[in-house]
């Protein structure tokens, strides 16, 4: 094996080291996407080297070289830099001097919305009216290097890249710089002449950015809900101080509101702590063949007090003897959870009725990772129902369909949340459905297992 190739191959393995132990997942991507713009430029340029475009041309079709020593080396070159190019997620494109694509990859047919035909020989405007891509594929062939070109692609669905464009030299390697201002441009920074074309790299970015607008929202989300019950602690601790602590039954009443305010906190971090560990599977779901009855009755009784101060009405219909495979605390958290909203939203002297129905049909695989068969458990509610434009987000972090109402009823806005990350971790589902004016039903959909017939509910 060449030298050269050795050397190459440790390259690469220290640069894999280094963005594997880089503790933040932006900057290993932006680290790993400028490790393939330097090991793609690295390939072209061994091709300028080695063949000319009929050889080239000749290698991706298979057809012999003229010179049978070097064939055998070039074609290998050649399925190398064909299988490197198709293999990466990112979108790659190769322009020459006329702005013609003289090479691209299959992410990149993806990026462009081509699914027939090559991008090869088109020109770059014929593909694109970004003026950010043009802009950075212009520069490049001015000889300037171009990163961090923010791209937005609107097709069925918004996607975010982040451009790299370097220029291809001749090859000789050596730019010549350009005459005239002393070889720089407007902004003073040196450019050349001489780029026989430009590379550019797009690397899809559209996740991170997607989970730092997450991330914006919720630490919004909790500066607001904690600053509420924050602001009336100190407030009425003021109160305290200048003079109202003398007067007993003034005292008690502020010092209940403080203490309500303070359990709302608590009640507030110990659901983001909840949420954060299952988000991070750091909360292990032990499912097992559960009977559901006495879990419900559980619940019932944990939430009557609840339940008779509003005159609601809780009702278990689900028959003695049905079972379900999950982990029954993690179970009872969510009918919990389920049951509480229920109870909070729903009409005075309403109802709350959890139900079981069993899945029907057998699994034909126990290892199956999408069974055919789900048991529900529906958690229906008599209320006023909650407006269709709202069900699509109601399991989303601190959404709400009424905030004034539901920050007085005391809720943290993450109980339905931590219901979803719940019931997918048992490798199952919870939706929602609603009538205004009649209620909604929440369902809980676990994994049948067992393959056989259970009791329905009554």
């Amino acid at each position: 094996m060449p030298k050269r190739y050795i050397v190459l191959i440790a390259a690469g393995v220290t640069s894999l080291a280094v963005v594997l132990l880089l503790p933040s997942f932006t900057a290993r991507a932006a680290v790993a996407g400028l490790i393939v713009l330097v090991a793609v430029a690295w390939l072209v340029r061994v091709f300028a080297n080695r063949n000319s475009a009929e050889n080239l041309q000749a290698t991706y079709v298979g057809t012999n070289s003229t010179d049978e020593k070097s064939s055998p080396e070039i074609f290998a070159l050649g399925k190398l830099f064909e299988a490197t190019m198709n293999g990466m997620s990112e979108g790659l494109l190769v322009v020459d001097k006329d702005m013609r694509v003289v090479a691209s990859n299959r992410a990149a047919h993806r990026l462009f919305n081509l699914s027939r035909g090559k991008l090869e020989a088109q020109r770059l405007t014929e593909l694109t009216r970004n003026p950010a891509i043009y802009s950075a594929f212009l520069d490049a062939l001015k000889g300037m290097e171009r990163s961090g070109v923010q791209v937005e692609t609107h097709g069925p669905e918004r996607l975010v890249f982040d451009l790299r464009v370097v220029p291809l030299r001749n090859s000789s390697g050596s730019p010549r710089v350009s005459k005239g201002s002393n070889g720089r441009d407007s902004e003073g920074v040196q450019t050349t002449q001489g780029a026989q074309g430009a590379l550019g790299v797009f690397i899809d970015v559209t996740r991170i950015e997607r989970l730092e607008r997450v991330r914006q929202e919720f630490l919004s989300n909790v500066s607001h809900e904690l600053r509420t019950p924050l602001t009336a602690i100190l407030a009425f601790v003021e109160t305290l101080e200048t003079g109202a602590v003398e007067d007993q039954e003034s005292a008690r009443r502020f010092l209940a509101i403080i203490r309500k305010n303070a359990a709302r906190m608590q009640d507030l971090i110990d659901d983001i702590l909840e949420l954060s560990a299952i988000e991070a599977g750091n909360v292990q779901v032990r499912a097992e063949l559960v009977e559901l009855s006495p879990i419900v009755t559980e619940v019932v009784s944990s939430l009557a007090t609840k339940a008779s101060a509003e005159e609601i009405v809780l009702n278990n219909a689900v028959a003695r003897g049905a079972r379900v495979f999950a982990d029954a605390r993690r179970l009872e958290q969510m009918l919990t959870n389920l049951v509480e909203n229920a109870i909070k939203f729903n009409r005075p002297k309403g109802q709350v009725t959890i139900r079981f129905e069993s899945g029907q049909g057998v699994v034909t695989h126990a290892l199956q990772r999408e069974p055919t068969v789900r048991d529900k458990i529906t958690v229906a509610d008599t209320g006023e129902g909650i407006p269709a434009q709202h069900l699509e987000r109601l399991f989303e972090r601190f959404y709400r369909v009424d905030r004034a109402r539901s920050r007085e009823m005391g809720g943290t806005g993450l109980g339905l949340a931590i219901v979803k990350h719940l019931a997918r971790a048992h490798g199952g589902e919870v939706s929602v459905t609603s009538e205004l004016g009649k209620g909604s039903i929440f369902t809980i959909e676990l994994p049948n297992t067992q393959g056989h017939q259970r009791p329905t509910a009554s």
